[in-house]
């Protein structure tokens, strides 16, 4: 498994429309999503920033490409061109934000137990 962080800006004024977009989000997206490998997956929405979290299994390049295969994800970002305003670099992939710590059980644990 590895994690992932990607990062979107929404056009101005469209913050009410993401999030209601995002009270139903399509079934057959979600099995995708499933399928693909993603899990534990969250939006963080700061202003017009939106952070994105996702656990990949087993790797984040393979649920990527697993994703760029979906026909539901297609439709969904053809959906959301209107409301989001920049998800990629220039070569088209997500601007992602390296990890630069993990605080796991077993950190945390043998910490706790020092104290």
């Amino acid at each position: 498994m590895e994690r992932l962080m990607f990062i979107m800006e929404l056009h101005e004024g469209q913050i009410e429309e993401y999030e209601k977009r995002h009270e139903a989000v399509w079934p057959e997206l979600l099995g995708d999503l499933w399928n693909a490998g993603w899990r534990n997956y969250s939006l963080f929405r700061r202003g017009t920033n939106v952070y994105a979290y996702a656990e990949c299994h087993p790797t984040v390049a393979e649920a990527l490409a697993a994703m760029g295969n979906s026909e539901a994800n297609r439709r969904w970002a053809e959906w959301f061109t209107e409301v989001i305003s920049n998800l990629t670099d220039a070569e088209g992939n997500l601007i992602q934000a390296p990890e630069v710590w993990h605080m796991n059980e077993e950190i945390a644990q043998s910490a706790a137990s020092a104290n």
